[in-house]
């Protein structure tokens, strides 16, 4: 196994650490990694409009490939010798999501995850890491993975995380994956992490101000979907955190007013500033798909909004310069990634570990 290239009377630094960054999207997880102070050198998905954002924005190379035909050569040239190798990933988590109630094991992403320990077989990492939705906890094909990572020796901790309580502005629940070869490891608690609770305001409440469907001169991601003249007059009605069951029985739309329609409450919206916001999904620039209403402009929030609310800086690039901006596209990468906080938080989890591990080490030198 891959522990076994580690000289236990050695001091292992914590710069020998290198990760690669399986499903890597539009680099969430790596940004977020490379901010605790782990490197990564490369990033993997099949997705190509991931590659700008994530080669813009991180120092590690995207290799633009199924991981279905990744091979253990190409990651172990990545890793390049490093001391202590690092596979991190979230496979596409649609199938094991709760928005998502047709998903079943004929769905070719059902099995990403056993490709996923595939690769951990071949390319025995000393650590590994997993980020996805808490469904995916309760299938099988979850509790494959974390028996094969059990039977090769390594110590496998998990939980959900509410990433609220690390100081994302945004309720979130995901069920992270940690793994060593070296002894136990665990996620940091919120007191360990030292984040204080972020609201929308403070996130995002400093924007310039935009109506529907208008472009900020100066960011052309700080843009918003316009909006029907219906929606507009619904919009106008809606309150922070109140639904369509707050508006005049005129603006109702028909499936609302049918027995089965009236459990859909979590759609037409607005947030909460003094409160994180709901979970941003792939659709969250439309104000009729969740509660993505602007908390005061009538508009739901813009590209550059939903990012932020993602933990991506101020300053993230999604698009080269002169490139159309497509919502549909930046939606579904920003509402798929990892937040860049929780990879901050699962970086420096890892960090503390290999630090306690040096010193028990020390300890018995």
């Amino acid at each position: 196994m891959g522990s076994k290239g580690v000289n236990k009377k050695e001091t292992v630094s914590l710069h020998s650490i290198c990760a690669v960054d399986l499903f890597c999207g539009a680099g969430g997880l790596t940004h977020g990694l490379e901010k605790s102070g782990i490197a990564v050198n490369l990033g993997i998905d099949i997705d190509p409009a991931c590659k700008y954002p994530y080669s813009a924005n991180n120092n590690a190379s995207f290799l633009l490939k199924s991981v279905d035909d990744v091979e253990a050569s190409e990651l172990l040239g990545a890793y390049n010798g490093s001391r202590l190798k690092l596979l991190a990933g979230c496979a596409p988590c649609q199938t094991f999501s709760s928005y998502n109630q047709k998903a079943d094991s004929s769905d070719k992403r059902w099995w990403l995850l056993l490709q996923f320990s595939r690769l951990i077989r071949e390319t025995e990492p000393e650590l590994v890491t997993m980020e996805n939705v808490p469904g995916l906890m309760d299938q099988d094909v979850f509790k494959e993975f974390v028996a094969d990572l059990k039977a090769r020796g390594y110590h496998v901790d998990y939980q959900v995380v509410n990433c609220a309580e690390y100081g994302l502005p945004q309720q979130r629940n995901r069920l992270v994956l940690l793994a060593s070869q070296l002894g136990s490891i665990k996620l940091l608690s919120p007191k360990e992490f030292k984040k204080k609770t972020k609201t929308v305001k403070e996130a995002i409440g400093k924007l310039p101000s935009i109506e529907a469907g208008a472009i900020d001169s100066k960011d052309p991601l700080h843009q918003s979907s316009s909006l029907s003249k219906t929606n507009y007059q619904r919009i106008l009605v809606s309150t922070p955190g109140g639904t369509w069951r707050d508006w005049p029985e005129e603006l109702v739309a028909d499936c609302h007013k049918k027995k089965s329609g009236k459990t859909y409450r979590s759609v037409y919206g607005r947030m909460r500033w003094n409160e994180p916001a709901p979970t941003i999904t792939t659709q969250f620039f439309g104000f009729g798909n969740g509660r993505f209403g602007h908390p005061e402009q009538n508009r739901a929030i813009s590209l550059r909004e939903g990012a932020i609310l993602q933990s991506f800086p101020k300053k993230y690039k999604f698009t080269a310069p002169g490139e159309p901006i497509s919502k549909k596209v930046l939606g579904r990468l920003i509402g798929n990634a990892v937040p860049v906080q929780l990879g901050e938080l699962i970086g420096k989890s890892i960090l503390k570990h290999v630090t306690e591990y040096n010193l028990s080490v020390c300890d018995e030198v």
